[in-house]
């Protein structure tokens, strides 16, 4: 989710308003629909979230690319490649 502070909320607007002026409200609509109506949100655990409709759609999406890329899956851990030493360093 777009993440957008005290200062740099006036100025991400006037950038929507210059290079996208027919879909500026549309944009801010949707962030408020995922931010309980406001364009900041400064709770620790709820920033970098959205809550509503909006906010699954883009969840599953993600979700669906990942699954489509491969991306997520861990690969197997193995610990053969560790090894420990036996002998104590010289200390001069």
């Amino acid at each position: 989710m777009v993440r957008l502070p005290w200062a740099v909320a006036p100025l991400f607007e006037h950038w929507l308003g210059e290079h996208f002026p027919a879909r500026k409200d549309k944009i801010l609509g949707r962030i408020r629909a995922m931010r309980n109506n406001r364009l900041n949100e400064s709770q620790w655990h709820r920033r970098m979230t959205g809550e509503g409709v909006f906010a699954e759609q883009i969840a599953s999406l993600f979700r669906v690319g990942c699954h489509r890329a491969g991306i997520g899956r861990r690969p197997e851990l193995s610990a053969a490649a560790f090894h420990r030493t036996t002998k104590q360093l010289d200390l001069l």
